[in-house]
């Protein structure tokens, strides 16, 4: 039998809190409920979680500040951001400190699920190329590791996922479309927003090395070039 996945939960809004929580439960995942940033801290200490779904308002510590402390710790537990903020930049600053994906309120339980079963799916697939050496750099796909001249950082799911398909598609071409459709599961504007996002992070983690380079290709994607 499958383990359930685990989920951490952490929503301060009571009403929402029970009512996502059950339908999570009904839905076939373990699920912990707490309701503020500090609670959710707490929980990590003490157990392991697959993912994390976070609303970004919420007292004594913000969602904001929970992946920050969360990713400054190593953790690259994949996490999803819950609000009903509508700007893009309040969105895309979510991405830039490490979130993975992030969901609008009020939201469908159907569409969060989605967004949960989708980013667990990243982290459990299995593949025999692991280990690539990109320039003076190397990764490990297995738990996003990147190392330069022995320096580690860990890249979130989201992110190893976009710098594994660089590294396994021909020439290193990343058909935005598709890794939209692969990876998000749609191609809308707010999407590509993200994956803008995600692309400028990439480059910055890669650019110790001058040979390294991710250029845009129009009406195409993007493409990794290592000189």
């Amino acid at each position: 039998m499958n383990r359930k996945p685990k989920i951490l939960y952490i929503e301060d809004d009571p009403n929402l809190g029970e009512i996502t929580t059950d339908m999570l439960l009904r839905a076939g995942f373990k699920v912990q409920w707490v309701t503020n940033g500090e609670e959710g801290l707490e929980a990590l200490n003490n157990q392991i979680f697959d993912i994390a779904v976070a609303d970004i308002m919420m007292p004594k510590l913000d969602g904001y500040t929970f992946i920050k402390m969360l990713r400054e710790k190593g953790n690259q537990m994949p996490i999803i951001l819950l609000s009903a903020r509508v700007l893009t930049e309040d969105v895309l600053k979510g991405f830039e400190i490490g979130a993975d994906d992030y969901v609008r309120k009020p939201f469908s339980i159907e569409e969060l699920i989605a967004r949960v079963n989708r980013l667990l799916k990243d982290k459990s697939s299995q593949t025999n190329e692991n280990n690539f050496q990109l320039g003076d750099y190397k990764y490990n796909h297995h738990n996003y590791e990147l190392n330069y001249n022995g320096k580690s950082i860990y890249l979130s799911s989201r992110s190893g996922q976009i710098l594994y398909q660089f590294l396994t598609n021909k020439d290193g071409i990343l058909s935005r479309k598709e890794v939209l459709l692969d990876l998000w599961g749609d191609d809308s504007f707010f999407n590509g927003r993200s994956l803008d996002v995600f692309i400028s992070k990439l480059r910055r983690h890669l650019a110790a090395d001058s040979r390294i380079s991710i250029i845009n290709m129009r009406g195409v994607g993007y493409r990794l070039i290592i000189v």
